[in-house]
């Protein structure tokens, strides 16, 4: 039975703020992490005398881990509680960075994060299934708006926090600095979550379902992190894992329609029409503005000779730009629907990176942090909407196995926006430098003019391949119903015997 008849449409109850408030804590800085030491491999390489080959594992062992914990989710939720798992989630995400602060040699280091990022993995799914429950669908944009904080600040303010504990402290307390942070939310769950209910019900794990899934959504990362790490497209590394992933995915489709909703997954979701296509526009849109926002600081380090502090700080306007709509979206898509705020907010995000496709090495930058706060105020406006749109017509009971689905389809698809963004790149800069092997490593700091417009034009190339990928987000936001935003939820499929 659907519970969620006591919904406010003026605004948000105590009850629900405080969640709020306790989920943003908590997932802030697990997302943060992400990138948090990006700008740090030069760190850790001089650090440990370790090469870039390892040090990459630091970052890579990190997205890995998160990805293979994340399918779990909707079974530890079922089976133990989403309060409990939240806490167990954070307190294994804080104990394991304290490690990573304390590492001795870059082995340690690596197993610490791919400890660290398997509880990360849990934690942002599990506070937004708490957030969707709590909700209904008539709040349901207001609530992913405080979901799309932290996913908004992650690549944007990521590298900025990482350059400036590096110029004044030490790498270490790019771990260290989440202890304080995480024994607040955990302070803050204790005091405000509202206890577990227990389920009559003894959740059972899909064992066959998690051998199949987690494996296939690591190697498909894998070989996109290391396609955008500089490896041949038709390399073992690259094709053979993303291909090996995507069998394992697809024999984990055939077992999850088989098995219906005791699925790890349950794929019968995606014959909602509202809930299939918001995913696909959430994939392809988050596939371009992860690669963009690689690009953006990638662009002042090399073309302008910016340190990694102030080429982080160059992309906060974007960020600036996304909290000044995300509230406002948010109310807004509850009384409007999701589809007319996504196509107003992503025809503003085309234009903007439709503007950097235009730029030149003397650009003022002035105009430069403009163009971002502009495609800011349109990434703000649409991504509460497809946030909150994907669960509009699902029933409670379906939200923890919708959202791991959404956050699956949110992790491979930034995946393969850096990676295919980071390789046309490459292949760009082959193209201006036939003589170069088209990587950016030993690039100096005061480049000649010729030089720097030749290495503009080749980032304004690739701009325009973002433009395309993220235009491609519109064929699927187009498709999604315009029905109320306050139409009710749908009964949860019956449950298939045994």
């Amino acid at each position: 039975m659907v519970t969620q008849t006591q919904d406010q449409d003026e605004g948000l109850d105590p009850e629900l703020r405080k969640l709020a408030i306790v989920v943003l804590l908590g997932a802030v800085m697990t997302i943060l992490d992400t990138t948090i030491v990006n700008v740090a491999v030069k760190s850790f390489a001089d650090a440990f005398e370790a090469p870039l080959t390892t040090i990459q594992w630091v970052l890579t062992g990190y997205t890995l881990a998160l990805s293979m914990s994340i399918p779990i989710t909707g079974w530890a939720v079922a089976r133990f509680g989403a309060k409990r798992m939240w806490t167990v989630s954070l307190v294994g995400f804080v104990t394991a960075s304290a490690l990573c602060g304390l590492a001795w040699d870059v082995t340690s280091l690596i197993v610490f994060r791919v400890l660290q990022g398997a509880a990360a993995g849990m934690i942002m799914p599990i506070g937004q299934t708490m957030l969707a429950q709590k909700a209904g669908p008539r709040r349901m944009g207001r609530v992913m708006a405080v979901i799309a904080v932290p996913a908004m600040l992650a690549p944007v303010l990521g590298p900025a926090l990482g350059g400036l504990l590096l110029e004044h402290l030490s790498w270490r307390w790019l771990f260290f600095i989440n202890v304080p942070f995480c024994a607040v939310a955990l302070a803050a769950a204790f005091r405000f979550m509202e206890p577990d209910v227990r389920s009559a019900v003894t959740a059972k794990l899909d064992w066959l379902g998690l051998l199949l899934l987690s494996p296939g959504l690591a190697l498909v990362v894998f070989g996109m992190a290391e396609a955008g790490e500089g490896e041949a497209l038709t390399g073992f590394k690259v094709l053979g894992s993303a291909l090996l992933g995507l069998l394992l995915i697809g024999l984990f489709v055939l077992h999850a329609l088989r098995r219906g909703d005791s699925a790890l997954v349950d794929v019968r979701l995606y014959r909602d029409r509202t809930f299939s296509v918001v995913n696909l526009a959430f994939f392809v849109y988050v596939g371009a503005l992860f690669g963009m926002m690689v690009l953006f600081p990638l662009y002042y380090q090399v073309v302008h000779g910016y340190s990694p502090l102030k080429s982080g700080l160059m992309t906060a306007p974007m960020g600036l730009g996304a909290m000044i709509t995300m509230a406002l979206s948010g109310r807004l898509a509850d009384r409007l629907g999701s589809r007319r705020l996504a196509l107003t907010g992503l025809p503003v995000v085309l234009l903007g990176i439709l503007c950097y496709t235009q730029i030149s090495y003397d650009t003022p930058v002035a105009v430069l942090l403009g163009i971002l706060f502009l495609i800011g105020i349109g990434h703000g406006t649409m991504m509460p909407a497809l946030m909150g749109g994907m669960y509009r017509t699902l029933s409670p009971a379906q939200v923890p196995s919708a959202t791991v689905a959404g956050n699956i389809g949110m992790r491979v698809g930034s995946s393969l926006g850096v990676a295919a963004l980071a390789v046309l790149l490459q292949l760009a800069l082959t193209d201006r430098f036939p003589d170069s092997d088209g990587t950016l490593s030993a690039v100096p700091a005061d480049l000649p003019h010729s030089v720097a417009v030749l290495f503009t034009s080749a980032f304004t190339h690739t701009f325009w391949w973002a433009f395309a990928l993220a235009a491609l987000a519109l064929i699927p936001t187009l498709l999604i119903p315009k029905h109320a935003p306050d139409t009710a939820p749908k009964q949860p499929v019956a449950q298939d015997s045994a």
